[in-house]
């Protein structure tokens, strides 16, 4: 009889073990949690650089033979800025094209409204130097060309003309950021004697372009 209850005894605590490792198995142990949140910052800087235009020499050589002369060069301007930039350029004295002598000199061209791009055009007896831009960012005023000339002549063809000034003139302009390889702006420079000749020598301008942002 006693080996009776005995194995019944091992056999109840048999079953009450396993179902205890079956409760294990399907309740898992639950763990204490504590949660914490960081915020990250990063401050991207506005900025703007402008790459360094090639130095110009005019073609032909005005004389006895050549009453007229072209030249040009481009910048290349870069912004995150999201509000955009301008392009500015001025010359660094008045008037923009002078004579190594220091006395003569181109006349700044002349427009018949001053401060607003015009078709090209000097008056007999005058010698004038001036400049007209093209470009994705270059306003309508500037209007639609696609080279500073053709021949060696002077292009009428689209593009219009102011004179140098000392002071930023705006030649380009945008209202948003560029792309990574930036916008090209391109600047046309003219001269022309019209029924009269020029003093011979070597005249020079200094043009600086500035572009910043808005």
């Amino acid at each position: 009889m006693k080996t009776k209850i005995l194995k019944k005894s091992i056999l109840l605590v048999c079953s009450l073990a396993l179902l205890t490792q079956v409760y294990l198995w399907a309740e898992p142990t639950r763990a204490d949690t504590d949660t914490d949140s960081v915020i990250v910052t990063l401050d991207v800087d506005s900025g703007i650089t402008i790459t360094d235009g090639l130095d110009v020499t005019m073609s032909p050589n005005i004389g006895v033979g050549s009453n007229t002369s072209i030249g040009g060069t481009s910048w290349i301007v870069k912004t995150n800025n999201e509000h955009g930039y301008n392009l500015n350029v001025k010359a660094s004295t008045t008037p923009a094209l002078k004579h190594s002598n220091g006395t003569n000199f181109f006349s700044d061209y002349t427009e018949a409204t001053s401060g607003t791009p015009e078709t090209w055009s000097v008056a007999s007896g005058g010698y004038e130097f001036g400049f007209s831009a093209f470009g994705e960012d270059v306003p309508v005023a500037w209007g639609a060309g696609a080279g500073c000339g053709t021949n060696l002549t002077i292009s009428t063809n689209g593009l219009k003309y102011l004179g140098f000034k000392p002071t930023d003139k705006t030649i380009a302009t945008r209202n948003s950021m560029t792309d990574g390889d930036g916008t090209q702006t391109n600047i046309c420079f003219a001269a022309e004697q019209k029924d009269i000749y020029v003093p011979s020598g070597k005249y020079t301008a200094t043009i600086t372009a500035t572009a910043m942002t808005i």
